[in-house]
């Protein structure tokens, strides 16, 4: 934790610029440091955090920027610039705000490093995003990095990168409310430029994996379809319920087996019991089961170099996705349908829990603009959705600065 006055930030000297301006004239004085912590892709692994499996995101240089300086009192106070909102609490009281929803996920934050036994002073903070928020793309897994960033920065915490992602999963769980896994917060804590991060959600060990785009031409691209996830609470529970209902019958079908979670299932098992599940219940184990394996060819194809096979994957990862897990949308059909028409396209898939958000593809660099001429503008004329692209590449998770 240090800094230099060329910030080497993810985000454009223009855009730090704005937020450092935007602290200077909503808080009458000068930040003493910034936080800068990514939000993330899932390349492949969708649906598995809660079974005991694999994911493998990549932090994209798409950012949550937030520039701090303390205070010597106990008092927090935010401006969001994008909201144009302003919130404050006191460390002592840390309370909700119905009004100002993204304050909380900052005072999840204070919440739970005090509830680990971390002593804080107040801090004034202002925050920039360009995360695009409900595309699934992790905004509040982000900001919650970074904002245990900027408080283990001001009171030289002793906070290491994994510890910030776990406080930052029991801020949102436990704070906000949110049964998310820990995916979006070991990515923004923990990632490396130009490397995907490979998880076991069971152990919570953690690889960082080559990620050779440039050197094979490829880039990564994640394709909005504008179309926000009304369903995504309720089948979202509805498929952990039917994982759980699978998990039991399996179990007691494999009494011999040590099954804890899906993720111990075979493809030998479901070949030897797997029809004796309902039908409904046969698919869902099955997109785990293979997912599973899916992640494994994934960390191997990119070990030997192969974007080809890995590509493939992701193809195959949409199929499970849209056809045994049921979490597709036609809206993110039709964008991998019009992504699978390119010649520069090796493969792509829905990212994120589905039912709306984004796509993840790998794409040659010469096909860049056919991907936005031939899937993004007939995609929205088609839908009239505000659909975007994002030529992300893989960035590393959080870093903070000292301005003074």
């Amino acid at each position: 934790m240090g800094g230099a006055p060329d910030l080497a930030t993810t985000a454009s000297p223009e855009r730090v610029e704005r937020l450092l301006s935007a602290f200077r004239r909503h808080f009458g004085r000068a930040a003493e440091g910034l936080s800068e912590a990514p939000g993330r892709v899932n390349l492949i692994g969708e649906h598995l955090d809660y079974n005991e499996g694999s994911v493998l995101p990549v932090a994209t240089d798409r950012t949550i920027l937030l520039a701090f300086a303390r205070r010597t009192d106990r008092q927090v106070r935010l401006y969001s610039l994008d909201f144009e909102q302003e919130s404050a609490f006191s460390l002592d009281a840390v309370e909700r705000d119905a009004r100002r929803p993204w304050s909380n996920y900052l005072r999840a934050v204070a919440w739970a490093l005090q509830s680990a036994g971390y002593r804080l002073g107040g801090l004034d903070m202002c925050i920039q995003g360009d995360i695009p928020v409900g595309a699934g793309l992790a905004s509040s897994g982000a900001l919650e990095v970074a904002a245990i960033g900027a408080f283990a920065s001001a009171g030289d915490l002793a906070l290491e990168p994994r510890e910030a992602a776990l406080l930052g999963q029991r801020a949102e769980n436990e704070f906000v409310g949110v049964n998310c896994g820990i995916m979006d917060q070991f990515a923004a804590a923990l990632s490396l430029p130009d490397h995907a991060l490979y998880i076991d959600c069971r152990t919570l060990d953690f690889e960082p994996v080559p990620l050779p785009l440039e050197a094979q031409g490829l880039r990564l691209v994640v394709a909005d379809t504008g179309a926000r996830r009304e369903l995504l609470t309720s089948e979202y529970n509805r498929r952990r319920q039917e994982c759980a209902q699978a998990l039991v019958l399996l179990q007691e079908w494999l009494p011999d087996r040590s099954i804890r979670a899906l993720r111990d299932i075979t493809t030998d098992d479901l070949a030897a019991c797997g029809r004796r599940l309902p039908p409904v219940l046969r698919r869902r184990a099955r997109h785990v089961v293979e997912e599973q394996a899916r992640v494994e060819q994934a960390v191997a194809a990119l070990g030997a170099g192969d974007l080809a096979a890995l590509g493939q994957l992701l193809s195959a990862s949409h199929r499970s996705l849209r056809d045994d897990y049921e979490v597709s949308s036609p809206e993110l059909d039709l964008m991998v349908d019009l992504a699978g028409r390119l010649d520069g396209f090796l493969g792509g898939r829905l990212t994120g829990a589905g039912f709306g958000g984004c796509t993840v593809n790998l794409v040659r660099a010469e096909g860049v603009d056919d991907f936005r001429e031939r899937v993004i503008e007939p995609y929205a004329r088609s839908t009239g959705l505000p659909a975007r692209m994002y030529v992300t590449r893989a960035s590393g998770g959080l870093r903070t600065w000292a301005l003074v």
